[in-house]
This record gives C-alpha cells, sequence and structure tokens, in this order.
C-alpha cells in the first residue's frame, strides 16, 4: 500500500527509481563471490554414474566423474579404482596424455595394488596407438617400445605381457623401417657412407626384423659402388647364408656376378661377427 501511494504521488521518475533499485539488488546477487554449496555425494552413486557415462560413451563426464570419487572419498576403496578407470576413459576418449598422466600416478600411488600391470600395459598403448609411419619422427615408437619391454621385464607372467611381446616385435620392426628410410634416402643421393651407417645400424641394433634381408643388399650396392669389393662380398656370402631364397640375395648375387665376382667369406668383415 505504501510503495502504490509513494508510486501515485511522484509518478514515473520514482517508478524508475525503483525499477532501478531492484536492477540493482539483482545483480549484487548474481555477482556474489560465494561459492555454490559444497555437497558430497555417496561413493557408489559417483561410481555408478561414471560406469554409466563410460558405457553410454560419455568418456569426458566418466573421467570427471571418476575424478570425483577420489576427491570426494580419497580413502575409500572405491578411490584407486575410480582412479584407474578415469585413466581408462581418458584413453577410450583418444586423450592419451591425460591417460599417460594419469597412469604415472596410479602408478607410482599404488606399486603394489593386483592391477598394477594392467596400468603399465594401458600405458604401453597409449602410446602405442600413436605409432606414425616410417616418414615420420619416431618418438612415440621409442617410448611405446620402453614402456612394453618395462611390462615385460616387471611382469613377465601377466596376462598381458604376450600381446607386449608381439607389439615389441612390431614396434622395433618400425624403428628398423625409419632407418632403412633415411638409408635409402642417402643412397639415392650417392651419399654412401650415411648410407651403410644405417644399413648396419638395422643389422646391429634389429637383427630379428624384417628389414634384414633388404639391409644387407643394400650394404652389398653401396659397397660396390664405393668399389669396398671385399666388404661387398662378405656381405653377400652372409645374405646367402641366412637368407638363400630371397628376392635380395638373387640381386645381390646378380649385381656381383655382373662384374665378375662372387660372394665370399671373409673373418675379417664387421659382418661376420655379426652373423
Amino acid at each position: 500500500m505504501i510503495l502504490r501511494n509513494l508510486m501515485r504521488r511522484f509518478g514515473a521518475p520514482f517508478r524508475r527509481f525503483a525499477a532501478f533499485l531492484l536492477l540493482a539488488v539483482f545483480v549484487a546477487a548474481c555477482s556474489s563471490d560465494e561459492p555454490p554449496a559444497y555437497v558430497e555425494r555417496p561413493v557408489e552413486e559417483l561410481y555408478n554414474g561414471a560406469l554409466d557415462a563410460l558405457q553410454a560413451g560419455e568418456y569426458e563426464e566418466a573421467a570427471r566423474l571418476f575424478d570425483e570419487v577420489e576427491r570426494q572419498h580419497p580413502y575409500s576403496a572405491w578411490a584407486s579404482k575410480a582412479q584407474l578407470m578415469a585413466a581408462y576413459a581418458f584413453y577410450q576418449e583418444n586423450s592419451y596424455d591425460e591417460a599417460i598422466n594419469a597412469l604415472d600416478r596410479f602408478i607410482e600411488l599404488h606399486p603394489g595394488s593386483p592391477d598394477v600391470s594392467y596400468a603399465y600395459y594401458l600405458k604401453a598403448i597409449s602410446y602405442y596407438e600413436q605409432i606414425s609411419d616410417v616418414g615420420r619422427d619416431q618418438s612415440m615408437t621409442t617410448e611405446a617400445l620402453n614402456s612394453l619391454e618395462e611390462l615385460a621385464r616387471r611382469f613377465p607372467n601377466s596376462k598381458y605381457t604376450r600381446d607386449a611381446e608381439l607389439k615389441i616385435d612390431l614396434a622395433l620392426d618400425h624403428l628398423a623401417g625409419k632407418h632403412m628410410d633415411i638409408g635409402r634416402f642417402y643412397q639415392s643421393r650417392s651419399e654412401y657412407l650415411a648410407a651403410i651407417n644405417r644399413f648396419r645400424m638395422v643389422i646391429e641394433r634389429y637383427q630379428t626384423t624384417t628389414h634384414v634381408p633388404e639391409a644387407l643388399h643394400r650394404l652389398v650396392e653401396s659397397y660396390m659402388a664405393l668399389g669396398i669389393i671385399d666388404e661387398a662380398q662378405a656381405t653377400a656370402a652372409v645374405l646367402g647364408h641366412n637368407f638363400p631364397g630371397s628376392d635380395w640375395y638373387i640381386d645381390s648375387y646378380a649385381l656381383l656376378t655382373g662384374e665378375n665376382l662372387r660372394p665370399e667369406d671373409s673373418e675379417e668383415s664387421w659382418i661376420s661377427s655379426i652373423f
């Protein structure tokens, strides 16, 4: 009633003032620095909500909820499991850096956990899935190889180790392929010494890979181009002994016989000590 009388008495100026006053009160309320009230949720509710989000493919939300489990209930039996599941959610989202960071933290905090071998495995896979083609930088291949080898070394009887060993072979083959790619590039530019260094690296470090027969043949080519006949013959002999039916040996044999030469063993050659 009082407000109505004031509005009749003072008219439009008072109405504008009243509106301004209400707006000021509203803005002040909205701009308050008071944080929202913290509400703790039961651990089972948070964890099950995270699992539901994970199954629905909402990986970012799942990771957030798993993190919330640990934040709200750090001493519960669910906390360590939530840490690992958050890492898995990041991995599923292809957020590999976040997954690796979370896994490193889990490994550091829970080295005796029965799930720690899986944490090492998931970390290795997070690197492994980032391996690029041999024409690009291979730092991720190296990280993957190191992580896979650490898993195999620490947990030789783990159910994840067999898969890790297979991936170790593939990672080694990939690294050897990178050296072959560089070696062929140098060879195409007639930079034979640089090419030889790369091909030797494949033979010395990656003997179990599929690239060894070609590396031996490329060495024969490079040695012949430099006129280092003894090494060319010794390398061709090693190629013939170890890969007698390969196309690479056929090519090396043809290259030598085209110059009236034959593959010949040599105990003085560096390659005789390798094979």
